[in-house]
């Protein structure tokens, strides 16, 4: 009897609280409105796509605020300051040669983009060298024997970092010889994104530990499970090896890498594999990363930042660039701003999403107009279906204005990154979205050489013979059903 009252008691209670919560909806709706619009500086779309989300979602919206939408801008994440006096005298000494370079002295390449470069230079750090010796990878399988031939002859030490890494058969090849050279005496250091690999278990990482392979997690979930921070993931994948070799591209870890997975079929995607000076920049980037995850600091517990000694005396010249939601610049949106501006005859564009900002929709339009060929190529097939709807919105757009855009139908297309011109080219972990422009944490590969820029083109053109063309008349012809998927997408489109 006594229990029956407590439960009606409470019901009760619930009632009054539900009554009261739901009373002041209007109330608790508007302050929430107020904290999205004054307290974060988000961009105007951005803040009406959640405030359309808190209308119809009261309440729940703003707990996916919580989750999705909280603004991370200006929080120094990444500190190096053992190191700060050496790179700014590096930099500020390689601005004044580029400046100062007589006509005799000057370089075709580096004049056409020095604008480019001194922007890299002066916003990040970004130093360019000119020593580097550039592999380009398509193919998975190519790619990942390449990696575990390079750490079988590791000495010193092998970095790896990765958004996805699955435990399955090819990562079981990965760490056999990882296993091997931590018993060598090699530091192994893996570094993986809390959200990327969140199908892997804890006691897989401990194993990990106990054979010598240090790991750390970037922004790990709370209770195991719980991802406060599940809109903003380390979507970076670098291997540096020795001070030697180094990698970045789109491929992570996993057997539909290797074309392994019936669902996406053949795996298309590109990896550099760099040796020379621009290795600096990437052991740079992950030593940062490292050092936040792990709560270590590499610049001062080794010689990892050593003199990277010249490949050759002659090769590609190259940045390394990155981006994040630490930081209020868009690096890597701006670079492809910047190089879709200055083509004068061709840009070839391969991302799996497409859902650019405003920005680089104008450029895009702007060159269109402008008579620059625009070549625009992204997957036959979703594996985000609310992504891959709002980017047929967008490259329907462009073809209408008279852009070339293609679907590539071998398999599932991944690789991410332009080329301009046949001169110049920024590929690496960063697709042509608004996610990886101002969420993701990125990491891009710019490349001035004519030589390596031809060989980005002609894989551009030998994916074309896998490809349908999307014409004006049929994506006009398109029907009603896709037509409201890409009208609700796209509306969707700054949240995804």
């Amino acid at each position: 009897m006594q229990s029956e009252e407590n439960m009606e008691a409470f019901l009760d209670n619930l009632q009054i609280v539900g009554g009261f919560v739901s009373g002041h909806l209007i109330l608790w709706n508007m302050l929430f409105a107020i904290i999205i619009v004054f307290f974060e500086r988000k961009e105007p779309r951005s803040v009406w796509a959640w405030l359309l989300l808190l209308y119809f979602i009261p309440f729940l919206g703003f707990l996916f605020y919580l989750l999705l939408g909280t603004d991370m801008h200006k929080r120094k994440m990444f500190r190096m300051k053992e190191v700060e006096d050496r790179l700014n005298e590096e930099v500020r000494g390689q601005e004044h040669r580029l400046l100062s370079r007589r006509p005799g002295e000057r370089d075709e390449e580096i004049d056409r983009y020095r604008d480019l470069i001194m922007y890299n230079l002066e916003s990040s750090g970004a130093m360019l060298t000119s020593d580097n010796e550039i592999k380009i990878y398509s193919d998975g399988n190519a790619k990942f024997d390449a990696l575990i031939e390079d750490m079988r002859q590791a000495r010193e030490f092998i970095h790896m970092e990765y958004y996805i890494i699955k435990n399955d058969v090819l990562f079981q090849r990965i760490i056999e010889v990882l296993k091997e050279k931590a018993e060598e005496g090699v530091e192994v250091r893996i570094l993986f994104d809390s959200m990327g690999c969140r199908t892997v278990k804890n006691r897989f990482w401990r194993q990990l530990n106990s054979w010598g392979i240090q790991t750390a997690e970037f922004f790990p979930a709370l209770l195991g499970r719980l991802q406060l921070r599940i809109n903003y993931r380390n979507h970076r994948k670098i291997v540096v090896i020795d001070n030697k070799v180094g990698y970045v591209g789109g491929f992570n870890v996993g057997k539909e890498y290797l074309g392994l997975d019936e669902r996406f079929g053949y795996w298309r995607d590109t990896h550099l594999r760099i040796a020379g000076g621009a290795v600096f920049g990437l052991q740079l980037r992950f030593i940062l990363d490292w050092n936040y995850a792990a709560e270590q600091n590499l610049f001062t517990a080794g010689n990892y930042l050593q003199e990277i000694k010249t490949h050759s005396k002659k090769g590609c010249k190259v940045q390394i660039i990155s981006s994040g939601p630490d930081n209020t610049q868009k690096q890597i949106r701006d670079n492809y701003l910047q190089l879709i501006h200055t083509a004068k005859r061709r840009i070839s564009i391969q991302t799996p999403y497409f859902i650019p900002d405003e920005s680089v929709m104008s450029a895009l339009m702007i060159a269109i107009r402008s008579g620059v060929e625009v070549q625009v190529m992204i997957p036959c097939k979703p594996d985000h279906p609310f992504v891959y709807w709002a980017t047929y919105s967008y490259m329907g757009d462009l073809v209408m204005a008279g852009a070339s855009c293609y679907t590539y139908d071998e398999g599932f297309l991944h690789s991410k990154g332009l080329v301009v011109d046949d001169e110049v080219f920024c590929y690496g972990t960063a697709n042509m979205d608004i996610r990886s422009f101002s969420l993701n944490f990125e990491v891009n590969a710019v490349v001035y050489d004519r030589d390596m820029a031809r060989k980005m083109t002609e894989l551009f053109a030998r994916d074309l013979e896998h490809c349908s063309q999307v014409t004006r008349e049929s994506y006009a012809s398109r029907n009603l059903k896709i037509r409201v998927k890409e009208q609700i997408c796209r509306l969707l489109s700054p949240l995804l």
